[in-house]
Order: structure tokens, then C-alpha cells, then sequence
């Protein structure tokens, strides 16, 4: 059994696919995994006996990555799970820029008592009127899910979209709508788009990344959109320009006394993945990750280790290693299990950066002994046994 700590709110049908050999737990102590959205867990400290965490969501800055690896537990995300949710606002976010309905809107509740309001709005409304999207350039910075969504929409509602993305997957550009102009600088993006929406997580490049210098590279009268992570944004530099009229708004998703107080701006209360079926898809998919996690040792999108899949498990026992990505760890490993007269029957090793996962599948059983000396090996960070149901 399997003890499963919330540390937020979870879609039911995502626990619920847990299945009869998981439970939830109310307490951090015992639990095996986590299941989390916005919790901070930075100064959590977690027990021997976790062994995963899954963020149902894409953003993991409030899991403490790099201490969890040296830990060997394994952090998930849920990448794609609320991609369309999101693509869904940011389009919305675009009409409310180019349009001006909040305003139009404030304008009929103002007169609402007005018996005259009908008369009186045809001639209010030109000040409410705005632009179309259709023919515009939009500049999406970064084309992962999300960012390859709103690309590909909008080019279906006439826009030419540039897209920016330096690190785009194989996959991620065949996803990609072939109207859709990738540009390897983004000052083009800058200096050509009258829409600019960016879709790239929070990292020591990307804080800042829309400065004083990348606004004054931006047309007059461009519209940015940030539905990503409120520090991408220089606000200061943000608020200036919007107050000179050199952007003609910014629509943001992440409020703050900053962003709720610039001239121009369009404030949202972080509704980008707030749909049930947004949460109902980030929890299954989070679910479904620590199940084959727990289960099997196999690794899907996780942040902190490659991903591993050796298939569900064949024969009584898998172990599954982490250790540091150095010279001779693996070799070791395979002279303790043959010396042990097991034979390796499948085994996987990937790695990223200084972290190292590998797992094999033998046949026979591991005794305590050899577990011990792989233990020992210099190096190793944790060792888990994965038995067959």
C-alpha cells in the first residue's frame, strides 16, 4: 500500500485513479509521494520514505529541484495538461486588449439606469472600438504546449504568428502550423509584432527577460501578454512604458500591488489553469506518473531526472538506482549483480546534468547483501527495490 500525501486540493478524479492500492494520507510523515499544486515545499523537510513528488501542473518553483535530486525523489510535472485552458485566456487576453470590452462593459453598467443607455451607446461606443486581430504579426516567445497552441490558433483567426524558441524539440516544431514564422532572434520579434505573448518557464536567463531595453525595441503601441511567470516581466520598466504610451497595454495573469496599479493594464487573478477540466487533467496525468513511478520505476516528464521506461515489470524485482552521473558507477553495479548469479534481463541509464537514474530488471531475487554493497558504492544516493505484484 502506497501512502499519498495532498498538499493541495486535487481533482478527485485524479486521486481516484490512484486505484485500491494507494491511500491518502493526511500527515507528510510515512507518505510516499506528494501530490501538489501551489504549496510551497522549498523549506519542507521531506521523510526517508518519499520517494516522488507530482506537480499537477507545468511550473515546479515552489519544489525544491536540485535537493530533491540528491535526495533521489523524482519531481513531476504535468506538461500539455493545461495547455489549452491557457491557450483559451490568452486569446480572450488579446479581444480584451485589441477591443476594449472591459471598458465598453463599465460604460453599460454606469448607465444602467439610464432609459436613454440604447441612444447614448451609439455614440459612446466608438471610443470602445478598437482593432481586429485578423492581420496582425503576433510574437510567441517560446513554443512549448502552450506557446505552440496559441501560434497555431492564431493563425486559424488570420494573424501571422512569429515564433521564438531556441531550445525547440523535434516534436514541438512539427506540432507547429507551417504558416508560422520561427525566427532565431527575438529583437525581430520585438521590433515587428504588434502582439508579443511569452511562454517560457522562470530560469536565471529568462527573470527579467522583458527589461527597459527589450521594451524599447517593441513597436509603439504593442501588447504584451504575460501568462507565464510574473518575474519574466521588468515591471518598473513595464509601468513606464505603458504610462509614456509606448505599450499600448499589458495584459498579465499574476497580480500584485505593482501589476494591479499600472496605467493601461489588464490584471487577471491567475485564472490561466483555473478550469475543472484544466485540474481535472493536470491531477490524472500526475496520478498516472507516480503510479508507473511506484510501480514500475519507470520516469515520464519528470524535472529533475531523464526519462526512463522499461514497460511494466516482467520479473519478480526491479531495482532502481540514483546516483551521481559519474565514470564507472554502472559498472560496479553489474559486477555486484553478477557476482550475486543474477542475470540482467533489461536495464536503462539516463542522466541529466550531475544526476543519474538507472534501472534493471533481473531475474531471480536480490539478497540483502548485495543491496548493501550497491549501497556502498561511491557515489550512490539511493537505492530502491521495485517487487513485482
Amino acid at each position: 500500500m502506497y501512502k499519498v500525501h495532498c498538499m493541495n486540493n486535487i481533482a478527485k478524479v485524479g486521486t481516484d485513479s490512484l486505484g485500491a492500492d494507494y491511500e491518502l494520507v493526511s500527515e507528510l510523515e510515512g507518505a510516499n509521494a506528494i501530490l501538489v499544486r501551489s504549496a510551497n515545499l522549498k523549506d519542507v523537510d521531506f521523510p526517508d520514505s518519499l520517494l516522488a513528488i507530482a506537480r499537477a501542473g507545468a511550473g515546479v518553483n515552489n519544489i525544491p529541484i536540485d535537493r530533491c535530486a540528491e535526495e533521489g525523489i523524482v519531481v513531476f510535472n504535468t506538461p500539455g495538461a493545461n495547455a489549452n485552458a491557457v491557450k483559451e485566456l490568452v486569446l480572450a487576453a488579446m479581444l480584451l486588449a485589441s477591443r476594449d470590452i472591459i471598458g465598453g462593459n463599465e460604460w453599460v453598467r454606469e448607465n444602467c439606469d439610464d432609459p436613454e443607455i440604447s441612444k447614448k451607446a451609439e455614440k459612446a461606443k466608438k471610443q470602445f472600438a478598437g482593432t481586429e486581430l485578423s492581420g496582425k504579426k503576433l510574437g510567441v516567445i517560446g513554443l512549448g504546449a502552450i506557446g505552440a497552441a496559441v501560434a497555431n490558433t492564431a493563425t486559424r483567426l488570420g494573424m501571422q504568428a512569429y515564433g521564438f524558441d531556441p531550445f525547440l524539440s523535434i516534436n514541438a516544431a512539427w506540432g507547429l502550423d507551417r504558416r508560422i514564422e520561427h525566427v532565431t532572434d527575438v529583437n525581430t520579434i520585438y521590433s515587428e509584432c504588434d502582439f508579443i505573448t511569452i511562454h517560457v518557464p522562470a530560469t536565471a536567463d529568462t527573470k527579467g527577460m522583458i527589461n527597459a531595453e527589450a521594451i524599447s525595441r517593441m513597436k509603439t503601441g504593442a501588447v504584451v501578454l504575460n501568462f507565464a511567470r510574473d518575474v519574466l516581466v521588468d515591471e518598473q520598466a513595464m509601468a513606464e512604458a505603458l504610462d509614456d504610451g509606448h505599450i499600448a497595454h499589458y495584459v498579465t495573469d499574476f497580480p500584485n500591488p505593482a501589476s494591479a496599479n499600472m496605467k493601461n493594464a489588464i490584471v487577471l487573478p491567475h485564472l490561466g489553469a483555473s478550469t475543472s477540466e484544466a485540474e481535472d487533467n493536470c491531477a490524472v496525468m500526475a496520478a498516472t506518473e507516480l503510479k508507473d513511478y511506484l510501480e514500475n520505476g519507470n520516469i515520464n516528464h519528470s524535472v529533475n531526472f531523464g526519462s526512463v521506461d522499461l514497460g511494466p515489470i516482467q520479473s519478480n524485482a526491479r531495482i532502481a538506482l540514483f546516483h551521481e552521473n559519474q565514470q564507472g558507477v554502472i559498472g560496479k553495479v553489474t559486477q555486484i549483480i553478477a557476482n550475486s548469479s543474477l542475470n540482467i534481463e533489461n536495464m536503462t541509464n539516463k542522466s541529466r546534468g550531475s544526476n543519474a537514474y538507472t534501472l534493471i530488471e533481473c531475474s531471480g531475487t536480490f539478497d540483502k547483501d548485495a543491496i548493501e554493497q550497491i549501497k556502498a558504492i561511491e557515489g550512490m544516493r539511493r537505492v530502491r527495490m521495485i517487487t513485482r505484484a
